[in-house]
């Protein structure tokens, strides 16, 4: 049986201020139906436009409606556009191409050789939050991490209607 969690816990595992002790069973555990209403609830609260929030995508993104589609978000209001497109590609991008930037974090001879690898960081342009960074190969073509079923998701795992399904 699925153990039932409170507001203010998922509140704080969202966060990240839960002890592993804590968020250990959260993550192990069979989840309970109401946790992810609650979750969406939480995030919802945490910013200031009132699109409804659809899925979480990654730290400080979600997918929300808006006009009868389905867009990326990020927490500051900037939108990213259709959630089946890479988002990435309307980020600001900086490329750490060059011995001396990727010195800027590692230390010498610790980082990556820019022959063979670069690290690309992608900035929200609304807010310049990083919200991704890769390790490629030069000129690799920018990765689509994730395409989430939403349909599927919410009719098989959640039992409920798609909101704002898309025709």
């Amino acid at each position: 049986m699925a153990q039932k969690h409170d507001k203010k816990t998922l509140e704080r595992m969202i966060k990240g201020t839960l002890k592993w002790e804590e968020l250990k069973p959260i993550i192990a555990g069979e989840k309970d139906k109401e946790r992810f209403s609650m979750i969406l609830e939480l995030l919802q609260e945490r910013v200031d436009w009132n699109e409804p929030i659809i899925l979480p995508l990654h730290e400080h993104l979600y997918i929300v409606a808006k006009n009868n589609q389905r867009i990326v978000k990020c927490d500051c209001g900037y939108e990213f556009g259709d959630y089946r497109e890479n988002w990435k590609t309307k980020c600001r991008i900086r490329i750490r191409d060059t011995p001396e930037s990727i010195e800027e974090l590692y230390p010498k001879y610790m980082g990556c050789d820019t022959e063979w690898l670069e690290l690309r960081e992608f900035f929200c342009p609304g807010c310049f939050t990083l919200l991704e960074t890769e390790s490629v190969p030069p000129g690799y073509p920018v990765i689509f991490n994730f395409l989430p079923d939403i349909d599927t998701f919410y009719e098989k795992w959640l039992g409920e209607k798609p909101p704002d399904k898309l025709k």
